[in-house]
């Protein structure tokens, strides 16, 4: 029998519950990969391109590995959270993981190159320019502990670690739920606009993968940050 601190033991009444969460994520991220997807094709074709998109021709590369490593990164790591799906393929969350971090890092660093690098866009700002330097800071910082945390076998607080750095990298995905209802109603955001829906994307992801670690961690391990025993593998987290 399952503990009741185990992640996500709440998916793992049924079939259909246990890849709800997975395919809500996936889901999340076809808008900002279709979009990825869309500004690669024009750097490759050579233009005519928008005019958001001019200033990344002087240097096409950062912007290329952060779409893709960030798509793989989020699509991959959404299958994470179906533990019927790593119980069935075992092997599976340890090979994740090796995809999963490095595309992790590269879509965080690229992302930090490209706000400290990259000129604002027509509705950018310092203040949104501030907010990706911060949240891919943290995003590196998050798999790093996420590393090291598996290296000592700390199995919660790897998945901890992890939880927070995907809710980050979803963030373009919440971003999509926070900017639509705006553009609707109001039109294109400005400035001041794009840096809070922006911002509240974030946030918002932010605030849920919180809530998932204090309910459904054990929490002494995701509070204080003592060494967990080693767990079998289908109760692995991330």
């Amino acid at each position: 029998m399952r503990r009741r601190g185990d992640l996500f033991t709440f998916m793992t009444t049924s079939a259909k519950s246990d890849w709800l969460i997975p395919a809500s994520l996936i889901v999340l991220s076809l808008v900002p990969v279709a979009a990825g997807i869309s500004r690669i094709a024009g750097l490759a074709g050579g233009g005519p391109v928008a005019a958001a998109d001019a200033r990344f021709f002087a240097s096409p590369a950062p912007v290329v590995i952060h779409i893709i490593a960030a798509a793989i990164f989020c699509v991959v790591g959404a299958l994470q959270f179906s533990p019927g799906f790593r119980r069935r393929h075992r092997r599976w969350h340890r090979l994740a993981g090796w995809i999963l971090i490095p595309c992790g890092l590269a879509a965080a660093l690229a992302g930090l190159w490209m706000a400290a690098f990259y000129p604002n866009a027509s509705n950018g700002s310092d203040v949104l320019k501030a907010e990706r330097l911060v949240v891919g800071t943290a995003m590196t910082v998050f798999l790093i502990l996420a590393f090291v945390a598996v290296r000592r076998r700390d199995v919660t607080r790897h998945g901890a670690w992890m939880i927070r750095a995907y809710a980050i990298g979803q963030g373009a995905g919440t971003q999509v739920l926070t900017g639509l209802p705006w553009l609707l109603l109001v039109g294109v955001p400005g400035v001041a606009a794009s840096a809070v829906l922006l911002g509240a994307g974030w946030v918002i992801n932010i605030i849920v993968a919180e809530w998932i670690i204090r309910r459904w961690l054990p929490q002494g391990n995701a509070r204080r940050g003592a060494k967990s025993e080693p767990a079998p593998v289908e109760s692995e987290t991330f």
